[in-house]
């Protein structure tokens, strides 16, 4: 498994559970890398990877969005290749065998539709997004929830104009600049939990937990615990990096078996809420 970055929870638990998922398998050995986020690393990692003699590889591709060199190499020796979260752009569609993850323009269509149906179509939305400017799994979240906004004059849409970097620490910094420059909100939207949790602390600090509710995307734990517990964080899509990397390993198993995969496989992202949070809640996961 070639991880482009272990940086987080999220990375870390899609890791662990192709590990895990391979310990049935008595003749199948795992082996894992992890490039720290450097595009140089992760080529070479998989360079190393096709001279170690491997049979078949999942790539996390973490925000890097294209990799075609690496991509064509393991083509080359005819090695299955499946990527899992991140969809590489055309660069890199011949060579991958197939992918696994979230389909995330539909994951943000469910936001905007939570969002807007609850306001009743009418309210101010804080737009709050990881970044950089070409992610496309935060763009695609994004644009699907914009796209049901957009049907709904009575719905503004305010974004912050910097980035989270899909962190805790980063959602908080953006909220409390929104807070500071928006005396009423009625919901804020976040293309990931980790975002989302940090500006619902900025929200309580500023003692307006009561004005309005939160919506974000992957179904992290700590974001399921606030819905569960009756928060003002209201939803959230699920992206959940344990099952895709169980889905990934039993991908590349069927292939190596003889199997003839889908180019493209999106996994359910239901949206979760109070209604159904415990049913998708595990307290003894690693994301």
């Amino acid at each position: 498994m070639a991880n482009f970055s272990q940086c987080c929870p999220y990375f870390i638990g899609m890791n662990n559970a192709v590990i895990d998922e391979a310990k049935p398998y008595s003749n199948v050995t795992i082996i894992s890398t992890d490039a720290n986020g450097d595009a140089a690393k992760f080529q070479a990692d998989i360079e190393d990877l096709i001279a170690q003699g491997i049979d078949g590889i999942i790539v996390s591709g973490a925000w890097l969005e294209e990799a075609p060199a690496a991509l064509d190499a393991v083509a080359a020796e005819g090695i299955p290749t499946v990527l899992v979260d991140r969809q590489f752009g055309a660069g890199s569609k011949s060579a991958y065998t197939s992918y696994i993850g979230p389909d995330n323009y539909t994951i943000g269509v469910q936001d905007g539709t939570y969002i807007c149906d609850r306001l009743g179509g009418e309210g101010i939305v804080v737009q709050l997004r990881g970044g950089p400017a070409d992610n496309s799994i935060g763009l695609n979240r994004s644009n699907g929830m914009l796209s049901v906004a957009g049907t709904y004059p009575g719905i503004t849409v305010v974004t912050a104009p910097d980035w989270s970097s899909w962190s805790s620490d980063g959602g908080m910094a953006l909220m409390e600049d929104m807070l500071a420059s928006n005396p009423k909100i009625d919901a804020v939207f976040c293309e990931n939990d980790s975002t989302c949790l940090g500006a619902q602390t900025a929200i309580a600090d500023a003692g307006r937990s009561d004005e309005m509710f939160l919506v974000g995307v992957d179904g992290e734990t700590a974001a399921l615990e606030a819905i569960i517990n009756g928060t003002n964080y209201a939803a959230t899509g699920l992206n959940n990096s344990d099952q895709i990397g169980r889905a990934a390993f039993n991908r590349v198993m069927s292939i190596l078996g003889g199997g003839t995969p889908e180019k493209d496989t999106y996994l359910p992202s239901p949206l979760i809420t109070k209604d159904n949070a415990f049913r998708y809640y595990n307290p003894e996961g690693t994301f």
